[in-house]
Order: structure tokens, then sequence, then C-alpha cells
């Protein structure tokens, strides 16, 4: 697994679906094509739908990991626009 350094960070703990896919997909595409983002999250279902949602829309899911009891961790690269 790489480790790399995010560029930016959004913390959505406290949020559920849809927010925390608006919010994901916000930052984003704020964001330049190579640069990474790291999202804090306590909602299970958004651990395994954000990643999926940005696959599908062509970006690089680099990390999914469950940090304590209620928290995960998700690093992910834009390759697109």
């Amino acid at each position: 697994m790489e480790e790399v350094k995010p560029d930016r960070r959004i913390d959505i703990r406290g949020l559920v679906c849809p927010y925390t896919f608006v919010k994901t997909k916000i930052a984003i595409e704020d964001m330049e094509v190579g640069e990474v983002l790291e999202i804090l999250l306590d909602y299970e279902e958004a651990s395994r739908s954000i990643p999926k949602s940005m696959e599908d829309h062509g970006q690089k899911v680099l990390k999914v990991e469950k940090t304590n009891d209620s928290d995960w961790i998700l690093v992910i690269r834009k390759e697109t626009e």
C-alpha cells in the first residue's frame, strides 16, 4: 500500500448518505488532477459507497481503513476531471 501525503482533508463524521457523498464529490471537484484527498468518516455505509462511487467516476482509491470502532479513513487520488 502506497503512503501518500494528502493535499486536502475533510472530516465528515456525523454525516450520513447522501451528504457524505455530496461533501466528498464537492471536495474532489475543487482539486487538481493528481492531488490526494483524505476523508475521515464515521458512517459505515459510506465507507463502502464512497470508494465505489469515486471509482465509478474515474478516481483512484488508495486506502480504506477502519481506525477504531466507529471511524474510517479513505484516501482518494483525483485521476480525472
